[in-house]
């Protein structure tokens, strides 16, 4: 039997996920850190860094525990596209993205109860369609935009703005679990047969 793992994330679609490969963790337990890009910070450094400390500030009260943790950073250039705060500020993401590629980034990291970690970043491309004021109007009526980095989400009504994608599909979901998995497996997590 495998230690206790320890989600330090409050994403449910991250525990859907993790269930997919017959993951569940043994707790949920978001860290709280301040998420604040640094100054000159891209955003494949912020995802990284994010998912480390998340992990880090879990582990260090989880002693006994695998500790995953993970962040998903939008990124359009060299900007982080977060979590967008209003109906508003989810409308200006979306004309951003409308027509374009950005980068979705996906920091991981685990920690081992022996102290061992890795830390990995996952990169999807995904295309966006040129979307009308119409149809962007009628996906923010779905909510869905609410708490999902770039403002959108794949796996629901957004998936028919999005004709082609580069990378881990699950990584835009918000972990991508094929290297997820292979984390785990390195540090000696036990999966069920």
């Amino acid at each position: 039997m495998s230690a206790r793992l320890i989600l330090a994330s409050a994403s449910p679609r991250r525990r859907d996920l993790l269930s997919q490969i017959g993951v569940v963790p043994a707790d949920v337990l978001p860290a709280d850190i301040d998420e604040t890009p640094q100054p000159r910070e891209v955003p494949a450094q912020l995802a990284q860094r994010l998912a480390s400390e998340k992990a880090q500030a879990v582990a260090a009260q989880q002693t006994d525990a695998f500790v995953l943790a993970a962040d998903t950073v939008v990124a359009l250039g060299r900007r982080a596209i977060g979590k967008p705060e209003s109906k508003d500020e989810a409308r200006r993401f979306l004309k951003m993205l409308s027509g374009r590629r950005h980068r979705v980034l996906g920091g991981v990291s685990v920690i081992a109860p022996d102290g061992r970690s890795s830390h990995r970043l996952s990169t999807t491309l995904v295309r966006f369609k040129r979307l009308s004021e119409a149809e962007i109007s009628r996906y923010l009526e779905t909510s869905e935009w609410d708490g999902k980095a770039g403002g959108y989400a794949i796996q629901g009504h957004a998936a028919a703005f999005i004709p082609a994608i580069s990378g881990s599909y699950t990584n835009v979901v918000g972990l991508d679990l094929a290297m997820t998995r292979q984390m785990l497996e390195g540090l000696g997590y036990g999966f069920e047969t």
